[in-house]
């Protein structure tokens, strides 16, 4: 009979190879866990959530807030259900959407205001005459506009993905979603995860859908989030039982809605060359410092796009401007806009190395959250990169170099 190798120091083969057996269970253990939360949930969701609110992990404040972009939309077509469960199964602290009104007042989930570039309107011919040319932002646009559907005839449309080079097998298989079934989803998950709307296009919204009650589109939205239970002021208790910001590229409406919730609003800010909608102010003018001392008493961040923050040139970057350190100066948070792992979105400076860019934003820029449409990547990064993790895995790798030194 073979005799058991005892575990002392007297026989230091074994409890070396007892320590890399531990460490490779580690390894293992951690790598299932995120192949488990990558492998998504079935594309059906209750409403609304069977899952009681104490029994709920709460959501993490510790490190910068991972913000799913229209859902995991480098996965599924954007702001449809499956988008928004695959990132919170892939790990997002927030799941983001843009919020817009259709012809008979309902609040729905779609970026653009025209379907032409993420559904199938083209292929229905009983909308062939919809498609129509208006104003939006001082430029003459032309398409299928949603403010001129109704509920019933959007659902009958199906997503597709934006980008020709992501995956198209999920084009023609889901519907357009209400803000309502949005804000259910977060609601149903299993963890405590926060809702990110923007209100959309106003401006535009406002001007070609009309409520009877002579609310508008501001109006109807806040209405939605205190009907779901969203009133909490920042890291308040309540706003921690129910995250949410309230984002928008229109001052105007942020500071309309100022006295109708205490919700945290972010302020978005476009590239360099684009006006505000509403009060068609430069990007000089809303990033000035008078600027800022004003907004923040309105707003408690502001979500810039990235390439205004450090800007490139022929896709290298160059020196940073010094509008995180204003924001944060006055107390405001930074959420930039939008992180995508393909090369052609990532700068030189980052190697083709998704990973390498979030490590300058996070670590070197010190921003508060970030806009990502690969969840999944973000939640690993931080996951691998955070003290806790560090920590364990250096002090495995430590008992394991001290045992083979002894």
């Amino acid at each position: 009979m073979r005799r058991n190798m005892a575990l002392t120091s007297k026989n230091p083969d074994a409890i070396t190879l007892l320590l890399f057996f531990c460490c490779a269970l580690f390894t293992v253990m951690l790598t299932s866990a995120v192949v488990s939360v990558s492998a998504g949930r079935p594309l059906t969701y209750p409403l609304p959530s069977s899952v009681p609110l104490g029994e709920k992990q709460v959501l993490q404040t510790f490190r910068a807030y991972n913000v799913a972009h229209r859902g995991s939309n480098g996965e599924f077509p954007e702001e449809t259900a499956p988008a928004y469960m695959r990132a919170i199964d892939e790990g997002a602290d927030f799941i983001e959407t843009d919020i817009q009104a259709t012809k008979d007042g309902i609040l729905v989930c779609n970026h653009d205001v025209t379907l032409d570039d993420t559904t199938d309107v083209a292929d229905h011919k009983e909308f062939a005459d919809r498609r129509t040319t208006y104003e939006v932002q001082w430029v003459n646009t032309t398409g299928w506009f949603v403010v001129d559907f109704t509920l019933a005839e959007l659902k009958t449309l199906r997503a597709k993905q934006r980008y020709d080079f992501r995956d198209q097998q999920y084009n023609g298989k889901f519907q357009l979603i209400t803000f309502e079934e949005y804000i259910s989803i977060a609601l149903d998950a299993k963890r405590t995860v926060g809702i990110y709307p923007e209100i959309k296009n106003p401006v535009f919204v406002n001007k070609h859908v009309k409520w009877s009650d002579g609310k508008k589109l501001e109006d109807r939205f806040v209405e939605t989030l205190q009907k779901f239970g969203y009133t909490g002021s920042y890291l308040s208790e309540d706003w921690l039982k129910r995250p949410a910001f309230i984002q928008s590229f229109a001052p105007s409406s942020l500071v309309y809605i100022s006295n109708q919730t205490k919700l945290p609003k972010i302020f978005l800010i476009d590239d360099v060359t684009i006006r505000t909608e509403d009060t068609n102010q430069t990007y000089d003018v809303i990033t000035s410092d008078s600027y800022f001392n004003y907004i923040k008493d309105y707003v408690m961040g502001i979500g810039p796009w990235k390439d205004t923050v450090v800007p490139p040139l022929e896709n290298y970057l160059q020196r940073a401007t010094d509008l995180i350190a204003k924001a944060h100066a006055l107390g405001m948070q930074v959420h930039p806009y939008t992180f995508r792992n393909e090369n052609s979105f990532l700068h030189f400076d980052f190697h083709q190395d998704p990973y390498v860019e979030y490590h300058f934003w996070i670590n070197k820029m010190g921003v508060d959250g970030l806009f990502t449409d690969f969840t999944g990547s973000l939640h690993r990064y931080q996951e691998w990169t955070s003290s806790s993790e560090k920590q364990t895995l250096q002090k495995i790798a430590s008992m394991v170099s001290s045992f083979k030194r002894g």
